[in-house]
């Protein structure tokens, strides 16, 4: 989660150092990003009106896609990185699927300035991860009697523009509420 990740970095517990290397001639280390792991950690698919929600229909069903990150240090170089992907596909009001995935990644992130971990962790790394999970999604979808949801591709970078402008606010309204 950010917050476990601010808090991190504002104990001062040294994300980055320059690291000297006997095979560099003392230089700071190169900035590298590696995925160690990837995983699911979580994921569910629903069909509850089966078999039924499965008839032709005349119209397609409206879906609505959730997408959330979170990052939580592991060391002062590794982080966990979670993809949380939600999609739920409805007929009026009857829903026809429901599909939950948290896919994770765990991340070596060595060599790069303080200022720049918050968007590598929070756009980088889940565009890494985001074609693994859109495939799992898909391969739900399709074993669950439904075309393939082909999740469109996502802007992290925008996601993470728009939650660093609300974790601004909410600072400013704690801080005038204080």
């Amino acid at each position: 989660m950010l917050d476990g990740l601010t808090k991190f970095m504002s104990e001062g517990k040294g994300l980055m150092t320059d690291t000297a290397s006997p095979t560099n001639g003392g230089a700071a280390e190169s900035p590298s990003l590696n995925i160690l792991a990837q995983y699911i950690k979580d994921l569910s698919f629903e069909n509850p009106g089966a078999p039924r929600s499965l008839q032709a229909r005349d119209k397609a069903p409206a879906i609505n896609i959730n997408v959330n990150v979170n990052a939580n240090p592991l060391s002062d170089a590794e982080f966990d990185v979670v993809l949380t992907l939600n999609a739920e596909a409805k007929d009026g009001d009857k829903m026809l699927f429901n599909v939950e995935l948290a896919y994770g990644g765990v991340f070596r992130v060595t060599g790069f300035p303080q200022e720049h971990m918050l968007p590598l962790l929070f756009i980088e790394c889940p565009r890494l991860l985001f074609p693994f999970a859109r495939q799992i999604v898909s391969d739900a979808t399709r074993n669950g009697g439904f075309p393939p949801l082909m999740i469109d591709p996502i802007d992290f970078a925008q996601m993470f523009t728009q939650r660093m402008a609300e974790e601004k606010v909410r600072s400013q309204v704690s801080t005038t509420a204080n």
